[in-house]
């Protein structure tokens, strides 16, 4: 313990003792939808709390106020380099603060247990050593800025379906060695500020009421000090949170902490010590982001100033994963692509000009701008190098009003008076808590009109609708088009509703260039009883449905014309969103179709990828070259073209293993059965299972190429340590990530369960990444942590050293291993 953190303890219980009961159980729970009150008796401030996976929201969700962000968390992960993830993490820090933001809602550690995880996005991968890896990284950043972070979603929140109720039904082996190991390693290596307690049950027990894990667990065994917050609208219980080690219950003014705990103490069912525990935490979190009076932070100044944009670029090419690049048409490799004068590209495809940047839910923000594929290769190609086809859109559904549309919110009470409005980047709605208009209440307004203008790309017949629950009134061309009430549905989850399937309610032949005024007026229900005031609904729009065979067959013809032809597929926020979970893995829309197309015109075919997790690509053999791109954030078409173009190399390496087909991925369920959701596969997900049944994937856990060639020219190994040395045998400098796999290959000499317990295969160990030049050897030396030697010994309730012999495996991905070394530990 540092000096500085004896002085913030001993600030923290003189604070604590000035308390009494009343304002201790106030304290612990929110004063509203973001933050924690002020006690100005004793120098405390109030705490505040924002979404932060890769962006800082802040306390208000609109676009008046923009937003860094920053590509999403898987492909950060993708970099595999906690030192990149830590400069991310630092760059949120300066965001935050910028903003009046204490505490980042973030990072999200549950593993990719199945591909159909629909929040998979917002996680990093399927693999626990390589989750907590990056998440230390982004932790340490963060808090290098003076930032707290909250690592959730503790535990076993690894699918969206029924994730407020449903019981994660998950063995001590699996929950030690695979769920639990990525917060463990982060408490480790990055020492949190605080954690958040999931929705869910674990084996019976509600996470914020689950006294095992938390406090026996989480704090017992492994050390953690930092502060509990529940997961928003988790905490059910007062005396089962408090006694579950929760500290805190998000959001308020409703709280099942506040006088509900002070009577429960005053009556006896609770101690006050418990309170004064969770008190205690509260207070040295706010002690670490300084403030609380007299308690020195625990970064007295904020670090350099990180230039945001030219990191997000960065972070983007670098998660960046190049799949396939195949020599076509009498050249060599597909990619980077031959720029020299009178070369062409025909680049297609409807996410090329309309970019995803990031997933639907809470981690969303409005940036200050986004760069497209589009605009990026139009600013980096020559004038007349390029030329674009929507060819397929992944979408042939109404989405939120975007393109072509300016509009604003205006709030209004009972007799039309307008309260407040607020401009919009789309119309999308998406007021949480304190998110209104200044002067706006939930209780004065009466409605809200989404309005403004649309100046139409296309002319033809464009569709108008909805999305969300209530009263609506739709007007187009200053005629009301129509009027009514949508109601809920069977969706269990807000967000599933919110996100859920459009309804389209008027169509308007419109002229393409002439403005046209919209309105879309929401007539506010009675929130009175709600404990979380939300107001979430959407203006809709669809452009004039042109014939999908006649747009590829633009596509085609273009494609044929060019040198290369570029196809960019996306997934849409109907196929994954927070708060519901996949059907399947297919691309919408006919963008299979449309790539199988372009690729017989034009065999120098590159297609993007733009999704957050894994989806089919029946086609990835007939094209020359793929690139996943995950939701490469604002400046996602600018590192595109870096990487197409050769300007930057495509860093990246997949962190979860990509299935050819979705029959073949071995571990797929995620909707509960009579409230369960049972974890039979145990230890076997991700690439572990497919090793175990055999399954070949189209690309391998840990594959991504780049733009030159490694050989492996030596391995030498310890029971702590492998050196291994590399050699860039191509033309251009590059950086490659060495992996680190263990392989038993012989019975266990040591214990009683060891000798029988059943293990992977094989399972990544360590890595690190090397940069060299053409022609250039380095040697990495990789630490092998005692834990992969380990195992959870169910009967002892421990871990376990397990002896005998290993392969250690120098890959350069989980399915090419370059050189082996035997190795034999007691």
């Amino acid at each position: 313990m540092t000096d500085a953190d004896q002085v913030r303890n001993s600030v923290v219980e003189e604070a604590l003792g000035k308390l009494d009961l009343d304002t201790k159980t106030r304290l612990l729970a929110g004063q509203d939808m973001w933050s924690l009150p002020a006690v100005p008796e004793i120098g405390l401030q109030s705490l505040v709390m924002s979404d932060g996976p890769i962006g800082v929201r802040g306390v208000r969700w609109t676009a008046d106020d923009p937003s860094i962000a920053l590509p999403s968390p898987t492909a950060l992960a993708a970099a595999w380099d906690p030192g990149l993830a830590r400069r991310a993490g630092r760059l949120l820090a300066q965001e935050a603060r910028r903003k009046g933001v204490h505490v980042l809602l973030a990072p999200t550690v549950n593993l990719h247990r199945s591909p159909l995880g629909g929040r998979h996005f917002e996680c990093y991968s399927e693999d626990p050593y390589l989750t907590g890896a990056v998440g230390a990284g982004y932790v340490n950043g963060v808090q290098d800025g003076g930032v707290g972070t909250t690592v959730k979603h503790f535990v076993g929140n690894d699918a969206e379906t029924d994730r407020f109720t449903v019981d994660s039904v998950i063995a001590p082996r699996p929950l030690r060695e695979l769920y639990l190991a990525p917060f463990e390693a982060i408490v480790a290596n990055a020492h949190p500020w605080g954690i958040m307690t999931a929705y869910n049950q674990v084996n019976g027990t509600t996470m914020t009421e689950h006294r095992y894990l938390v406090n026996e667990v989480l704090r017992g065994e492994w050390g953690f000090d930092g502060c509990n917050v529940s997961d928003w609208m988790a905490a059910r219980s007062t005396t089962g949170d408090i006694e579950g080690g929760m500290d805190v219950a998000m959001p308020g003014p409703q709280s099942v902490y506040g006088p509900a705990l002070a009577e429960a103490v005053r009556s006896g069912e609770v101690p006050e010590s418990a309170v004064d525990d969770a008190v205690r935490n509260v207070l040295r979190l706010a002690a670490r982001v300084g403030i609380l009076e007299g308690a020195p932070a625990a970064v007295p100044e904020a670090p350099a100033p990180v230039d945001g944009q030219a990191l997000a670029r960065e972070l983007a090419a670098r998660g960046i994963v190049l799949v396939r690049n195949e020599a076509a048409a009498g050249r060599g490799a597909a990619l980077p692509l031959d720029a020299s004068a009178g070369r062409t590209v025909a680049l297609s495809g409807a996410a090329a000009r309309d970019a995803r940047v990031l997933g639907g839910g809470s981690a969303t923000v409005f940036p200050e701008r986004i760069v497209s594929p589009l605009d990026g290769l139009t600013a980096a190609l020559p004038d007349g190098a390029l030329t674009y086809c929507v060819g397929a859109d992944p979408s042939e559904e109404l989405a939120p009003a975007d393109k072509g549309f300016e509009l604003r919110a205006v709030c209004r009470d009972a007799s039309g008076a307008v309260l407040g409005e607020g401009s919009l980047p789309s119309g999308q709605v998406q007021w949480i808590g304190n998110d209104l208009p200044a002067g706006a209440t939930y209780e004065n307004m009466a409605s809200i009109e989404v309005t403004g203008t649309f100046l139409p790309r296309e002319s033809g017949e464009h569709a108008f609708g909805t999305r969300g629950l209530g009263a609506f009134t739709l007007a187009v061309g200053g005629r009301t088009r129509w009027e009514g009430v949508q109601e809920m549905g069977n969706e269990a989850d807000p967000f599933e509703a919110f996100f859920g399937a459009p309804s389209e309610r008027a169509r308007v032949d419109l002229a393409e260039g002439e403005p046209v005024e919209v309105s879309l007026t929401f007539h506010v229900p009675d929130m009175t009883a709600l404990p979380l005031k939300a107001i979430m609904f959407s203006l809709l729009h669809l452009g004039p449905r042109r014939d999908a065979d006649e747009l590829i067959a633009e596509a085609v013809a273009a494609a044929r014309a060019a040198d290369t032809a570029v196809v960019v597929v996306a997934t849409t926020d109907r196929v994954e969103s927070e708060g519901f979970d996949r059907k399947d893995l297919a691309l919408p829309g006919r963008q299979d179709d449309l790539v199988r197309a372009v690729a017989a015109a034009n065999p120098n075919t590159v297609v993007v990828v733009n999704a957050g997790s894994p989806v089919e690509l029946p086609w990835r053999e007939d094209v020359a070259a793929v690139l996943l791109t995950w939701f490469p954030g604002q400046e996602g078409g600018a590192a595109l073209a870096d990487v197409l173009l050769g300007d930057a190399e495509p860093g990246g390496r997949l962190p979860t293993t990509w299935p050819a087909r979705f029959a073949d991925a071995p571990v797929t369920e995620v909707v509960p059965t009579e409230g369960r959701l049972e974890y039979r596969e145990g230890l076997f997900i991700g690439y572990r299972a497919y090793e175990r049944h055999g399954v070949e994937p189209a690309f391998p856990f840990g594959h991504g190429l780049g733009y030159t060639d490694w050989t492996y020219e030596s391995l030498e190994v310890t029971a702590t340590t492998a050196r291994v040395r590399v050699m860039n045998t191509g033309t251009r400098p590059g950086r490659e990530v060495v992996q680190v796999y263990l392989a038993p290959v012989a019975d266990a000499s040591d214990g009683a369960q060891g000798a029988t317990a059943e293990r992977p295969a094989s399972w990544l160990a360590a890595f690190a990444g090397v940069e060299a030049g053409p022609g250039e050897s380095v040697e990495a030396e990789i630490a092998l942590p005692a834990r992969a030697f380990e195992i959870w010994d169910e009967e002892a309730g421990g871990w376990q050293r397990i002896g005998g012999g290993y392969e250690v495996r120098a890959s350069h991905s989980h399915g090419d291993t370059r050189l082996t070394a035997a190795l034999d530990i007691s």
